[in-house]
């Protein structure tokens, strides 16, 4: 039997390490660690991988510290428009919708998507009409409001900047990584005892962007990818980047073509090939023997990943 693992991740980017506070540090790295522990629990009572990184970003959706639902960045005009994918490698089904207003955890919705429609990307006001006939909760627009992303969006449109997830003197400095230079993505991998992979991704998009855009998160193989054959990835950073690269499927690629190993592959595709067309961020993925890598070429990622059994394992900036 396998030894089963999920890891996480709540966005990259650069680091404002001298000016964060150790009770906010504190507050991310607790969040992390209860969260992994949530899904390790779900993995040790023998559930699925997919349960395990649904619940994982549900949890992440419903903590404003991170872009994804409660919490979400702004668009140029004041809105909230929220993307999330799922994907089961054991039966390589996926769901996903993009630029959902309405619908409290988006997750869920992609999820929905997954088990009870023919398509797998739903956008828009048919996607949230599919999730209210399928039971998921409807919330205000209030309800994703925070403060700090309002603050955001008003910076960026003062220096007419559409930020990477956040991009621009930082004013709110009590935040591990820079809030205006972070990619706010969140997404989980899991390996389960039975040997199935998951990934699910889910994210806010980028503050001030326009209404309508659609990064990578929502597109299989771009920020979300999961086959039993090789690796389960989410990936968050430059989303367009991302796009262009197919980055989740091509670190699965590289593995299942070129032989090379997690690590490797994980490797070339966010140190090298994301890098080359000034792409920055990094990925999550676990391999089907339960391997985990996290890497980023940025300065910090909110990570974190947890065999079951053992202590939840988090980290916030590059390791030296």
């Amino acid at each position: 039997m396998v030894k089963a693992v999920i890891a996480i991740h709540g966005g990259a980017g650069a680091i404002a390490r001298a000016s964060m506070s150790v009770e906010k540090e504190q507050l991310y790295i607790q969040a992390l660690s209860a969260i992994i522990t949530q899904g390790q629990t779900i993995l040790a009572d023998g559930g699925s991988a997919l349960d395990a990184v649904t619940e994982a970003v549900r949890l992440l959706e419903e903590c404003p510290l991170f872009n994804a639902g409660k919490g979400a960045v702004f668009t140029h005009q004041g809105t909230h428009e929220l993307d999330a994918c799922v994907m089961d490698g054991h039966s390589l089904q996926a769901g996903a919708v993009a630029g959902v207003k309405r619908v409290r955890n988006p997750v869920l919705a992609a999820r929905a998507v997954l088990e009870n429609s023919p398509h797998v990307l739903l956008i828009g006001e048919g996607a949230e009409s599919f999730a209210s006939d399928h039971g998921l909760e409807q919330v205000g627009a209030d309800f994703f409001y925070t403060q700090e992303r309002w603050d955001q969006l008003q910076r960026a449109l003062s220096t007419q900047q559409m930020l990477l997830d956040h991009d621009g003197a930082s004013q709110t400095p009590d935040d591990p990584l820079d809030p205006d230079r972070k990619f706010g993505t969140v997404g989980a991998v899991a390996l389960d005892q039975y040997g199935n992979l998951a990934a699910a991704t889910s994210t806010g998009g980028m503050t001030n962007k326009q209404a309508g855009r659609v990064g990578d998160s929502p597109i299989i193989g771009a920020g979300c990818y999961a086959n039993n054959a090789n690796v389960a990835v989410s990936c968050t950073g430059t989303g367009e980047v991302f796009m262009r690269t197919l980055a989740a499927y091509d670190i699965a690629a590289l593995m299942e073509y070129g032989g090379l190993s997690l690590q490797e592959a994980s490797n070339r595709v966010i140190m090298e090939k994301i890098k080359v067309l000034g792409g920055s961020g990094g990925a999550i993925a676990v391999d089907r023997d339960g391997n985990v890598a996290l890497p980023f070429n940025s300065e910090g990622m909110y990570r974190g990943f947890g065999y079951v059994g053992d202590a939840p394992n988090v980290g916030i900036y590059r390791e030296a």
